[in-house]
């Protein structure tokens, strides 16, 4: 019997060699598994953001252990892709989406949409709160679950009836015998208008060129003391007395925040600080004025008040006397148009837009920014010294007082703010606070309300203006540029495993 030579090839291995090699093998199988966790991965990653065509992708995991470099590489990008777009959380429009969902999409996230939901929630609000302080709804509040009608009813007579009462005192009286007696509530509306939109111009315009102008009442007064004094001491026909003193008001406004410029400009001071410190200097400057004999008082009279204005540097009625509207409406109309041109149509607005979008690039551009300062205060404490020269020469031309201002060089803040500091925004925004000027004392003497809910419903409109977000999220509107927000992928290693 013939044995076979022994191969040395064919030798039993060592222990250790098996060992290691059954721990390559164990290896190669646990890379394998968690090659195909991630690929699996990256699938549901892309399926989430968007859709990559690969082979490797859509080839059986289980197939080779190894997979070819090429196809390697390939997952390790979508893996990348797909983790940046996970990253991010968002999710942009496909490209063949409609063009009416765009065109929609941007109509409800343009500035007039949104400022017209935004008052709509502020009325909404100020309803409940006119519900909530009425007498008869708390009243049948104590016995909602007896007779629930009576409460609702309640709310809704509180509620109609309040607003109601608003829209008459500012828009139209339909308790009046005449159209001529019913129209009479508009045009108290569009005086109540005429101050706060000159002022409101003002604000808006410092605001275009990254200012505060926070000096609307320092302002105010230095012009109307200029006007009034202009219209009481010199007798002269009307078409110079008017202009005259319509141009000394101007003067003195734009002096007084020319002022705030020259300061900011030269020695960099802030200009809320500076406007405010002036608010005060005026105040107390014109008090003293309207205290002393040959200055703005009075002679012979002991009261703070300045005589009446001649009848010369009276701006007339516009409708006739027995309204209140007068010629001032036309200016500030006028005013507007030229605000508007200034800051779209002219060289000097673009260096005023150019200065409060960035001043640093500005500068950098060769535009002057220290005198853009100077002129925008000037022009600014002009516009809203204008509404100071509409009080004394329209609103109130028997007296001037140190209270002539009544809150409107604060009031502009809100205006121009509501109107997104754009001119005709402006002129929108101070309309409607001047109809609720005009119709929250109608409300208060009609329906009892309380005078202050109308000053809620106007903060609220302001809120809502400077958080779109809010209005957007209230009324389940996207946003202008269309993005969904994506929650991130979670990895669940068993989930795939199993």
């Amino acid at each position: 019997m013939n044995e076979e030579p022994m191969n040395p090839e064919n030798e039993a291995e060592q222990p250790a060699t098996r060992a290691e090699r059954r721990r390559q093998e164990a290896e190669s199988a646990e890379a394998h598994q968690h090659h195909v966790e991630e690929v699996e991965e990256a699938i549901l990653a892309a399926t989430e953001t968007e859709p990559v065509a690969s082979e490797a992708a859509s080839a059986p995991v289980a197939s080779a252990p190894v997979a070819a470099p090429a196809a390697k590489a390939a997952t390790k990008a979508q893996q990348k892709a797909a983790a940046k777009a996970v990253a991010e959380g968002e999710a942009k429009p496909s490209a063949d989406e409609p063009a009416t969902n765009r065109v929609l999409r941007e109509i409800m996230n343009g500035p007039i949409v949104l400022t017209i939901l935004a008052v709509l929630v502020s009325f909404i609000i100020g309803g409940i709160l006119i519900a909530l302080t009425n007498s008869e709804v708390q009243e049948t509040a104590g016995y909602f679950f007896a007779q629930p009608g009576d409460f609702f009813g309640a709310v809704w007579n509180a509620v109609s009836g309040a607003y109601s009462s608003l829209f008459q005192g500012a828009i139209y009286n339909f308790g009046r015998d005449d159209f001529a007696s019913g129209i009479r509530p508009l045009t108290d509306t569009l005086t109540y208008a005429t101050p706060l939109i000159a002022a409101g111009l003002g604000v808006g315009l410092a605001f275009r060129v990254g200012l505060f102008n926070i000096g609307g009442r320092g302002q105010m007064l230095v012009a109307a003391a200029a006007a009034g004094w202009v219209g009481f001491s010199f007798p002269m026909p009307m078409w110079i007395h008017l202009p005259v003193a319509i141009l000394a008001g101007l003067a003195a406004g734009a002096i007084w925040g020319g002022i705030v410029g020259f300061l900011k400009a030269r020695t960099g001071a802030h200009e809320v600080i500076l406007t405010i410190m002036l608010n005060y200097i005026a105040f107390y400057l014109i008090s003293f004025m309207l205290r002393t004999q040959g200055l703005l008082q009075a002679p012979g009279s002991v009261n703070p008040k300045s005589p009446p204005m001649l009848e010369t540097a009276v701006l007339p009625a516009i409708l006739g006397p027995n309204y209140k509207l007068h010629a001032g409406f036309i200016i500030v109309v006028l005013a507007t148009a030229g605000v508007w041109w200034l800051l779209n149509r002219s060289s000097t607005g673009f260096r005023f837009r150019a200065v409060g979008t960035n001043p640093n690039a500005a500068l950098v551009a060769g535009v002057n920014v220290k005198s853009t300062y100077m002129w925008a205060m000037a022009l600014a404490g002009g516009l809203v010294g204008l509404a100071g020269v509409m009080q004394i020469l329209g609103t109130t031309p028997d007296g001037m007082t140190s209270g002539i201002d009544a809150g409107i060089g604060f009031d502009a803040i809100t205006v121009a703010l509501l109107g997104r500091s754009r001119p005709w925004g402006i002129f929108a925004a101070g309309i409607l606070f001047g109809a609720f000027k005009a119709g929250g004392f109608a409300m208060q003497a009609a329906e009892g309300v309380s005078v202050d809910i109308v000053g809620v419903v106007q903060s609220l409109i302001v809120l809502f203006i400077a958080a779109p977000p809010l209005i957007r999220a209230i009324f389940f509107i996207p946003s202008a540029d269309g993005k969904l927000k994506r929650r991130p992928l979670r990895r669940n290693s068993k989930a795939v495993s199993a």
